[in-house]
């Protein structure tokens, strides 16, 4: 079951991501103030938890993707429990 937002994800990378896709011409130094991106953070979440603890651990991040915050590298790695 994991395949198939792993998929939307992907789609999303390639086609509208600011970070990933063609869109990237326009923000060559990045969009996302966290590295790795969002996105990609959430793929490796699910990839790593499945989807619902994957998916909330995902939500949370862009939830904290803010103006208040400063962002930085924050690996899947790092939030474990």
């Amino acid at each position: 079951m994991r395949k198939i937002p792993l998929y939307m994800i992907r789609t999303y990378q390639k086609t509208l991501s600011f970070d990933h896709g063609p869109l990237r011409k326009f923000f060559p130094n990045g969009y996302c103030r966290f590295h790795p991106s969002c996105s990609e953070y959430t793929y490796q979440a699910i990839e790593k938890y499945g989807i619902i603890r994957g998916g909330a651990k995902g939500a949370y991040r862009i939830l904290r993707c803010n103006p208040w915050n400063k962002g930085g590298n924050d690996p899947v790695e790092k939030n474990e429990n």
